[in-house]
């Protein structure tokens, strides 16, 4: 990849500015932190190993209903008392819950950070999980739940998960299933919250105006007091095997008028960063915008399909590959074809120097746009610590600006096979 000399220079800056530190406390909570002395706020983003990948067989859906039960409150904290403190100080917070994670975080001015961290900690650390508050707060899952099977989108990427990922987490459902949720228990939350909410499977990530020192102090006064530990059911699933066929679902849907076509391959997990960034890359190339292959083929030239996109979603064990199109449906036969012939090119023709550098520069400079605030630095870093570490997160543009078309065809010949996939048609009924 040909930088100019300015260019260089400022990314060279960027780089030695990322002054990311990883300490380990004697209890075994990982501290990540970075000290932004020109912002006016911190971030606080606390990351726990406790995603939907830790769920035993039948709890389906408890990472992400404790997720809603943390909130409640603690011994210490009443319900709402929380929020009402952060609101208070003229902070925010919020949290989510995915394949391989729980997140919490919290952004305030920076004289207020030591006022409202202690409040998280406790509620994370202590959190009560009543009954009452329980089956309460189970009806707002249910109802979330209960909406997205309105949302096609989502199903169809979830009927294509499942395929994908047959025997892993990975296939199942955030949101979990209603039969199980309504099966589940106060007590095995409560085991779940005491068997994964302790030191070793979290992190707390500090970015903004803080000092290290300071920084530290604040996590230790906060961060103390875990809670009795438990033992959940044993949580084992085996690897998936390659997929050696098409594997293929239809979906109908009422009142449907855009069908979609959905393909998927599993990727390398974080194990293998350069392959990941170089699928990361690969998605760029084929649907990464108005001049990638794809959408200038099928959108912009032959008007076959109404939007074409690609994405690439990095997780712990097996990344996500996907290849989404909105069009008619005497088009999808013709428009799966095209995909498989274009990907297919990557791997047998070789790369045009040109258009690899222009979508390098394109991801750098997402790269740099998604890290120009302390939200998103504690996101990403919080993000790859769970995942692995923390200060992977700074070797991502330099892998990628080193990697050569010729590796690019390796990687798609490894990962992307024109003739083995997942894929869901969405039409409507």
């Amino acid at each position: 990849m040909v930088l100019s000399t300015s260019n260089k220079s400022n990314f060279q800056k960027l780089i030695n500015q990322s002054q990311v530190n990883v300490f380990h406390l004697s209890n075994g909570l990982s501290v990540i932190h970075q000290d932004m002395p020109h912002s006016s706020v911190v971030v606080a983003d606390v990351w726990v190993d406790a995603g939907v990948r830790r769920e035993p067989v039948g709890w389906s859906g408890i990472a992400h209903f404790l997720e809603h039960m943390i909130f409640k409150g603690s011994l210490n904290v009443l319900p709402g008392e929380f929020d009402f403190v952060v609101e208070n100080n003229g902070g925010f917070a919020n949290a989510a819950t995915s394949y391989d994670y729980a997140h919490f975080f919290l952004v305030t001015a920076s004289q207020y950070m030591s006022a409202t961290l202690p409040y998280l900690g406790d509620i994370l650390l202590q959190a009560q999980i009543p009954d009452e508050e329980f089956y309460l707060e189970r009806d707002v899952v249910l109802e979330e739940l209960r909406g997205s099977n309105d949302d096609y989108d989502w199903l169809a990427f979830q009927c294509l998960s499942n395929l994908i990922y047959p025997c892993h987490p990975y296939g199942r459902s955030v949101l979990g299933e209603e039969g199980l949720l309504l099966e589940n228990t106060p007590n095995q939350m409560r085991c779940f919250h005491k068997t994964h909410y302790q030191p070793e499977r979290m992190s707390v990530v500090l970015v903004g105006d803080i000092r290290e020192q300071d920084a530290i102090a604040l996590i230790e006064d906060s961060f103390g007091n875990f809670g009795v530990r438990s033992e959940c059911p044993p949580v084992g699933f085996d690897s998936e095997p390659p997929m050696v066929d098409i594997r293929r679902q239809q979906l109908c849907f009422p009142r449907l008028e855009q069908s979609r076509l959905i393909m998927g391959w599993s990727g390398p997990g974080i194990d293998n960063l350069e392959g990941a960034i170089a699928l990361d890359l690969i998605s760029m190339i084929l649907a990464g915008g108005r001049t990638s292959r794809l959408v200038r083929q099928l959108r912009e030239e032959k008007q076959l399909v109404l939007d074409i996109s690609c994405d690439f979603s990095l997780q712990k064990d097996s990344s996500l590959f996907t290849i989404s199109a909105y069009l008619s449906p005497q088009n999808i036969n013709k428009i799966e074809e095209f995909i498989r012939q274009e990907i297919y090119n990557l791997q047998t023709k070789s790369i045009d120097e040109k258009e690899l550098e222009n979508f390098k520069k394109s991801l750098i400079h997402d790269y740099i746009f998604s890290t120009e605030t302390p939200e998103q630095l504690a996101g990403i870093y919080g993000y790859y610590h769970v995942l692995k570490d923390a200060k992977l997160a700074l070797q991502y543009p330099q892998i990628l600006m080193n990697l050569s078309a010729e590796q690019i065809k390796c990687y798609v010949s490894q990962y992307l096979c024109p003739q083995y996939y997942a894929v869901c048609e969405v039409h409507g009924s």
